[in-house]
């Protein structure tokens, strides 16, 4: 192996257990990179313990001096970027230019947290004469992050630096799949001065999961997953009665107008569906063609064509996934689409025992197919036509999903219409990836997202923080009043 075993990190160090493991691959070639540890709920209690016993005296850290901790780290993202993106590039596949911008990413993400200060800052007023109502926020406490593997570096960091510098302690749960990158950032932390147990790592499956889902001592989890996953983990931590924002899967359909221009429209279509090998819940999975869009779809099938496995293409996680990916264009072509371009039985030389699908284009989908309902998670768009922009949102209205969604067009009335009448949290025009840049927060609606608020920028302070509102009076000459 590449890298030795995977080791959770608790108390400031990397910690030996007794555990089974399993093993972590690199989805390019195949080969076995590392063995991650499937912990136990004794290893969740252990970080909880060291968590809750280091809380105290971070809470009582003054904000301007716990960013401190993040400007340090922010300028190691940028010292160790190469590193951290090849190890990106190894556990999860995607190309270079790819996993550095995700990268790059986290250190805007990091960017944010350093101006939480001035972000966060309390309210004061006078309200009546003599009387002065305050809010101020407080942490929560242990709170955790269970991570995916599409986002090895950046995910985690959507939660990590805004929880830490809101002065909670935070147990990260990285997927199983890419337990690397996870463990850089704990090394990165310790360099930039966290104290030991503000920050841990435990490694495991879904008894990890559960453990912290039932564990008394967190008081609030965000969850980043599929949609069947993200429901579990609501209904059981809510059940324990905690704090729980899940994100869950997402089926983005990106509204293409005839006024549509030629060459932004069909490359920035065919980028959203490929990019991250369409292993990103912003990916574009749908287009619906509203009237006379030929022209577009042909460029678009040029622009596919030019997407190459192994070069400017990675490959999906899993040898699991490339099968499950494949029998979706299978099933779709056998009910009667058409696939403009195939990406199925994609093998790239020298790395055959990749796990590579290619770009693929399916015409013709009609909105009951299996393929145009669920999430696909890989390179492939559908195509769906309809009539008029009315059917088309009609087709985007259906969707139980509701990360996401792109009008593409000409038209500031048709573009405007879209954005009220789109059923989604986060939604763009002439972008196929309408990703919301910081301050501003990602989030979507429906069943892309259990809980209230969402998960970076702004409104990631509220699940972080609980307020506290505060009533003063000295001024005895102002006398009796209503407040007394």
């Amino acid at each position: 192996m590449k890298y030795p075993e995977v080791r959770n990190y608790v108390a400031g160090d990397f910690v030996q257990g007794e555990h089974a493991y399993l093993d972590v691959h690199n989805p390019s070639d195949g080969s076995v990179i590392s063995k991650v540890p499937l912990s136990s709920r004794e290893d969740v209690d252990r970080a909880v313990t060291v968590a809750q016993a280091a809380f105290p005296a971070w809470w009582a850290t003054p904000i301007k001096e716990r960013v401190q901790v993040f400007y340090r780290y922010r300028s190691l993202l940028q010292r160790d970027i190469e590193e951290l993106t090849a190890l990106v590039t190894e556990e999860n596949g995607k190309v270079a230019a790819e996993a550095r911008a995700e990268v790059l990413k986290s250190m805007e993400l990091t960017e944010f947290a350093c101006s939480l200060p001035q972000i966060a800052a309390g309210e004061v007023l006078e309200v009546s004469r003599g009387v002065e109502c305050r809010i101020e926020r407080f942490p929560l406490g242990v709170v955790a992050s269970i991570a995916p593997f599409n986002f090895p570096n950046m995910v985690p960091n959507w939660t990590i630096p805004n929880a830490i510098a809101l002065g909670n302690c935070l147990i990260l749960k990285p997927s199983e799949m890419v337990p690397l990158s996870a463990n850089k950032i704990a090394d990165l932390l310790k360099e930039a001065g966290l104290p030991d147990g503000v920050f841990q790592v435990v490694h495991g499956g879904k008894d990890v999961v559960e453990a912290i889902c039932d564990h008394s001592g967190i008081e609030a989890i965000t969850f980043v997953g599929s949609t069947k996953i993200a429901k579990l983990v609501y209904r059981r931590g809510t059940a324990n009665l905690k704090r729980v924002l899940a994100l869950g899967g997402a089926k983005n359909h990106l509204i293409v107008m005839p006024d549509a221009d030629l060459e932004m429209t069909s490359s920035n279509v065919v980028a959203s569906m490929s990019g991250c090998a369409g292993q990103r819940c912003m990916a574009a999975s749908v287009m619906v063609a509203v009237s006379n869009t030929e022209h577009i779809i042909a460029r678009m099938v040029e622009h596919a064509k030019m997407v190459v496995p192994g070069d400017n293409l990675g490959p999906v996680i899993s040898a699991q996934a490339k099968v499950r990916i494949e029998r979706y264009i299978d099933e779709a072509e056998a009910a009667g689409a058409t696939v403009l371009v195939d990406g199925r039985n994609t093998v790239v030389k020298g790395k055959e025992d990749g796990f590579y699908v290619g770009p693929t284009i399916i015409d013709h989908v009609t909105p009951d197919m299996r393929i145009a309902q669920e999430e696909v998670f890989g390179p492939v768009i559908v195509i769906i036509r309809t009539k008029d922009l009315d059917s088309a949102l009609a087709v985007e209205n259906a969707s139980p999903y509701g990360n996401a969604a792109s009008v593409f067009t000409e038209s500031g009335a048709t573009a405007r219409y879209v954005m009220e009448h789109a059923s989604a949290g986060m939604v763009g025009v002439n972008v196929g990836v309408p990703v919301p840049r910081e301050p501003f927060s990602f989030g979507g609606w429906n069943e892309s997202r259990f809980g209230v608020g969402d998960i970076t920028g702004r409104g990631s302070i509220e699940f972080w923080t609980r307020s506290k509102k505060m009533t003063t009076k000295w001024n005895r000459e102002h006398g009796t009043n209503w407040m007394s």
